[in-house]
């Protein structure tokens, strides 16, 4: 069979071990030895196998709702390949959300077995309460003993124990079609509950094929893998795709760990959100602060190397952005590289070829400072609801004002108020039981409204914004939250930032701040960093303020923050102030910092 044939993802597998059995297919590292460990293809195939006689002796119905709930690696592919190998159809979830939102999501997509890391995380989950009628199996992978009462809403099994009550059974079962579902992934859910998108292997295969012909790894390459396999996008370009090719994928320990793995595995192929590459880029401005010089050589490096990624790429310098002395280039390069920018590639590794950003928005600033420093940084465009790549750049033609091409067998166009709708083989089927949600987005002839503003401008997508977040003063002004967002955060002492302004008279800010940064700005102000007063002073408001207006210059004037309040307390996943994929959750915050945000827009006292 030829890639070009496979149309279902049992398929897929299948084509890659036949290809390449003894190849490098995945690397985990071993706690216990303290070893990475490698996985070749046919040993892969063959546990995949495996698990799939365990699944067939549930004998579940077919497209029965497999969930799992397991931190990225050769467990949650094995589990993952046996639920598609037999028609049925995972559910992926992500291994560090909330309890609640995990039942929920189990009770909407009627679940007949689930998959957990620990006894424990299954005992939070069904600490909340909900029925889950149709659970019919919870099996827990860590090896630890299991009580006898450990089944209260559903029997808990080993690992080891539900393995073992497949021995001996046919794992035969008729091949799913390209029709049938091969995943219902659940969107984030920044406002509401989450929604189920239902995608078949028709509209995951294809998704891998197109993007094939964009961004081509090959065997030789080596994935690191992080961001969760619950998200859309690793899901197909860091988990499907590398079996297509062939490439090794390495796990991640957690975040943690991922600068010493970065340097440990040395990937050639990243595929990342921004809030990583925004994570490097906040840290190496705290690095240069204090030395003139590092500031000096870091922008000549950066401004040098940016010329020359636009004379590559064909691409205009903006205003400003040229110089007399660029016939030097060439000369200078060299050491520049040797100096700073070999040493940023270096926290990476060393050796990555495609840097791939999705998920969101990736600043300008960010972009032009790894892509001048020679990091092969692309962005893309996609949602869960398109399997979910629309649109990439490509190593050789790469425009990082866009989002690039349209991905092959793909349409686009502009509907309505400027939005983006997308036609073609990877748009879902709709959301699981929402016939109504999937009315309001889907036309019967296929068109997917997608909610982001863009602009088509040489055969490139330019995203503008979102609808429904635009935030419309009481003046009349429109201001798109997620542009001014990632333009404050650029500066070091902004780590994590929303905007508010919907119905007020202007836009105001709240802010988590970097601690090292904020230790020096308090500093200079004369004040206590680690007293709780210190935070929000007049005089840190209007420093804060001052350099927000700093950064958001190229802005209209109404929509710099003319407010401000400044925390410490991180916006993380359980706190359910982000995401599992990282996006703030605009409503908890809301109601977080209602107190704070009423004041910032209380008429001062006479």
């Amino acid at each position: 069979m030829k890639l070009s044939a496979v149309r279902t993802l049992p398929e897929l597998l299948a084509f890659r071990v036949a290809q390449s059995p003894q190849g490098e297919a995945y690397r985990e590292f071993d706690a216990a030895t303290g070893q990475w460990v490698s996985t070749r293809w046919a040993e892969a195939g063959g546990r995949s196998a495996q698990w799939a006689r365990a699944l067939a002796a549930m004998q579940l119905p077919r497209q029965a709702r497999i969930a799992i709930l397991l931190p990225n690696g050769l467990n949650a592919v094995c589990i993952d390949q046996a639920a598609l190998s037999l028609g049925l159809v995972p559910v992926p979830l992500h291994a560090i959300d909330n309890p609640g939102s995990i039942a929920y999501i189990l009770s909407d997509c009627e679940a007949s077995m689930v998959m957990v890391s620990s006894l424990a995380q299954w005992r939070a989950i069904e600490g909340v309460g909900l029925a889950l009628p149709t659970l019919r199996q919870v099996v827990v992978t860590a090896q630890e003993a299991l009580p006898a009462d450990a089944g209260a809403a559903a029997p808990v099994r080993s690992l080891a124990g539900w393995l073992a009550a497949g021995q001996g059974m046919p794992a035969a079962a008729p091949p799913p079609a390209e029709a049938d579902l091969a995943a219902i992934v659940y969107t984030s859910g920044t406002t509401g509950k989450p929604k189920g998108v239902m995608l078949t292997h028709r509209n995951v295969v294809s998704n891998v094929l197109a993007i094939l012909e964009r961004v081509a790894p090959t065997a030789d390459d080596v994935f690191l893998s992080f961001l969760p396999l619950s998200h859309t996008f690793e899901r197909t370009v860091g988990y499907y795709l590398p079996v297509a090719v062939g490439s090794c994928v390495a796990y991640a320990r957690s975040v943690a760990w991922l600068a010493e793995d970065l340097k440990t595995v040395r990937p050639t192929v990243l595929i990342s959100v921004p809030h990583i590459y925004e994570r490097v880029f906040a840290k190496l401005q705290e690095s240069l602060a204090g030395s003139a010089l590092k500031v000096r050589l870091f922008h000549a490096a950066q401004a040098v190397g940016w010329r020359r990624f636009c004379k590559a790429q064909g691409l205009p310098l903006a205003v400003g952005e040229g110089s007399a002395w660029a016939l030097l280039d060439p000369l200078l390069w060299p050491l520049l590289d040797r100096l700073v920018a070999g040493k940023l590639r270096a926290q990476f590794g060393g050796r990555v070829r495609v840097a791939v950003s999705g998920g969101a928005p990736l600043s300008h600033a960010v972009a032009r400072c790894f892509l001048g420093l020679g990091l092969p940084l692309l962005q893309g465009y996609g949602m869960t609801e398109t399997s979910p790549v629309v649109a990439a750049n490509g190593v050789d033609d790469n425009d990082p004002a866009s989002v690039g091409r349209v991905l092959p067998g793909v349409e686009v166009r502009i509907g309505d108020n400027r939005e983006l709708q997308v036609r073609g083989p990877s748009v879902m089927q709709g959301y699981w039981k929402r016939a109504e949600d999937t009315a309001r987005v889907l036309t019967p002839d296929g068109w997917l409204s997608t909610g982001d503003q863009a602009d088509l401008q040489n055969g490139r997508i330019r995203i503008m914004g979102r609808i429904k977040e635009i935030i419309v003063t009481s003046t009349g002004e429109k201001v798109p939250p997620g542009d001014l967002e990632l333009a404050i955060a650029v500066d070091p002492l902004f780590g994590q930032v929303m905007v508010v302004g919907e119905n007020r008279p202007f836009i105001a800010c709240v802010a988590v701040v970097n601690k090292p940064e904020w230790q020096r700005l308090a500093a200079s102000l004369g004040l206590d960093p680690d007293a709780a007063a210190s935070l929000n002073q007049p005089a840190v408001h209007q420093a804060a303020l001052a350099r927000i207006a700093t950064q958001t210059r190229d802005f209209a004037g109404y929509a710099t923050p003319r407010a401000i309040f400044l925390t410490l307390e991180p916006w993380t996943i359980e706190n359910t102030f982000m995401t599992p994929t990282l996006k703030l959750k605009r409503n908890n915050l809301m109601a977080r910092y209602a107190g704070e945000i009423e004041a910032m827009y209380r008429p001062p006292a006479r």
